[in-house]
């Protein structure tokens, strides 16, 4: 009798087990199909696939499985990989008698390539307009309260022989989402993440949040970013004609993201040790153009902008090496500052903040002391700029492909001296030019035995005419050119640079040096 009551118990406990086994497989296959089907509703542009789903009972929550989203007009590879998605109910807040959800999604991956971003990008639909706040509410039925991130990995593709842009180990956590209906720019919700970029530097952000602001969330905080190599930006810049070599960037600061402001208020950006090349080409000129037109819109709209304030307290480049290279004509040359520290103070995108002032110290072509002083400040039509240049003493051999490109002539020796002042008021520019060329020799038969003939007697004739032009105590050659009229069109005059060189060489000395020259500013 023991045993037949012992059979039948197992019986009864097997069948239960096997009903609950039944009941769950059919529950969270409904459950995973019509979440996703509901989830795809929402979204615009991009669908999910939920490989499998869990509900679990006893804790009224769930998970999703091997989730992926992909971009429907770019499907492969998928833009995102969740294996695990948790939603449950956030107990914390239930005992304080308010019934919300807490998600988790743990070690998700975002990957997209240079095809998924520029459709993105092209899209007239925004990504804050994709549905993607929605999505999460047709997951679960609560709404959500605390959402959170653990150890993201986000990866951009540009291709060929460029690093891939990686952020990692990001965690991110938001509190409070559905704490009240607030008052434009209230944030109530307590963010913050941190993470790796680009395996050597660290983002770190806190702020809070409200993600119940239409037509977008708005958040404020304070952003930290530390020791991220430029070097990973390579595929960006190279759309500009920029190239970059190594160098780190720093920087910290507020910012303000909401549908009525846009604050970005930076205490500094300090970037060290960078190489960077402006890359012109007869092949590039038209593309040139129409990114300058792009910037020149873009400055446009954002300059004196109520609803924007871009500002940066300093900005200090350190130990770099900037430069020019041009290739636009057969004998192409690249002019470069080196050593070159440049420091800007309250650089703003609004009048009513001040001028901007910089400085900068470098030498040309390695070797002429350069020092220029400036300030820029916006205006509605266009902006006020000030420019103080003095290059002293660069050694003329360094510019031999300049003087080949421009003159058709090389040189031995000498020095290259270039002092200029510029002031623009309303989009007129008032100023002078004043290049200096100091024991300049031009030919020499040994070192120019071995060029054609025409070349010789050419170099010759400017050797000859250098002799004629320089003035006799101070041994140089010099000229002041002074230039006015609209910014995008400016008046100099030819004969004006032949009369200096004659005043130089037969009247008047032009002393080296900048003149101070007030009176063009209050022209201007």
């Amino acid at each position: 009798m023991g045993r037949r009551w012992s059979w039948v118990l197992g019986v009864f406990v097997a069948g239960i087990a096997l009903l609950v086994v039944f009941v769950r497989f059919f529950t969270d296959e409904h459950l995973r199909q019509m979440i996703e089907r509901n989830v795809n509703k929402s979204l615009d542009g991009y669908t999910i696939q939920i490989h499998r789903l869990k509900f679990h009972p006893l804790g009224f929550s769930l998970d999703l499985i091997d989730s992926t989203i992909v971009q429907n007009a770019n499907p492969d590879p998928p833009v995102a990989s969740l294996p695990k998605l948790s939603a449950g109910v956030d107990w914390r807040s239930l005992l304080r008698g308010r019934l919300v959800a807490d998600f988790l999604i743990d070690r998700p991956t975002l990957h997209i390539d240079l095809k998924q971003a520029k459709t993105e990008i092209r899209d007239k639909v925004s990504l804050h307009e994709r549905g993607w706040q929605d999505s999460l509410e047709k997951i679960y039925p609560l709404k959500v309260n605390e959402f959170r991130v653990r150890d993201a990995a986000i990866t951009y593709v540009e291709g060929g022989e460029f690093k891939p842009l990686r952020l990692s180990q990001l965690n991110l956590r938001a509190r409070n989402i559905r704490n009240i209906h607030s008052k434009e720019r209230a944030y109530p919700s307590d963010i913050s993440l941190e993470g790796e970029v680009f395996d050597s530097g660290r983002v770190v952000i806190n702020g809070h949040a409200d993600f119940l602001a239409k037509p977008h969330a708005g958040v404020e905080g304070e952003l930290v970013l530390t020791n991220v190599e430029l070097d990973y930006f390579k595929p960006i810049l190279r759309r500009y004609h920029v190239a970059v070599r190594d160098g780190v960037l720093s920087t910290d600061g507020k910012f303000e993201y909401a549908p009525e402001t846009k604050t970005v208020d930076l205490k500094h950006i300090t970037i060290q040790g960078v190489q960077i090349d402006y890359v012109h080409s007869a092949q590039t000129a038209a593309a040139e153009k129409a990114v300058a037109a792009d910037i020149a819109r873009t400055a446009k709209s954002v300059s004196n902008d109520p609803q924007v304030l871009l500002r940066v307290d300093k900005i200090n480049v350190l130990k770099s090496t900037l430069a020019i290279l041009n290739r636009a004509g057969e004998l192409g040359y690249r002019i470069v500052f080196a050593n070159t520290d440049l420091q800007v103070e309250n650089l703003s995108s609004r009048s009513t903040e001040g001028k901007a002032v910089g400085k900068l110290t470098g030498k040309f072509m390695g070797s002429g002391n350069t020092t220029a002083n400036f300030t820029f400040q916006p205006k509605a039509k266009s902006p006020d700029f000030d420019l103080r240049l003095s290059i002293e003493d660069t050694q003329l051999t360094t510019m031999n492909d300049v003087l080949l490109a421009y003159g058709n002539f090389d040189v031995v020796s000498g020095y290259f001296s270039f002092y200029s002042e510029l002031t623009v008021r309303n989009g007129e520019v008032v100023g002078y030019i004043k290049p200096l060329f100091r024991e300049m020799d031009v030919y020499d038969a040994r070192q120019d035995s071995q060029k054609p003939f025409l070349t010789k007697v050419r170099e010759g004739a400017v050797a000859a005419l250098a002799w004629l032009l320089q003035n006799r105590p101070r041994e140089e050659v010099g000229t002041k050119v002074t230039i006015s009229g609209a910014l995008d069109s400016p008046r100099y005059s030819s004969w004006e640079a032949v009369l200096g060189m004659l005043k130089n060489a037969f009247i008047k000395s032009i002393a080296p040096g900048l003149e101070n020259n007030d009176e063009a500013k209050r022209r201007a």
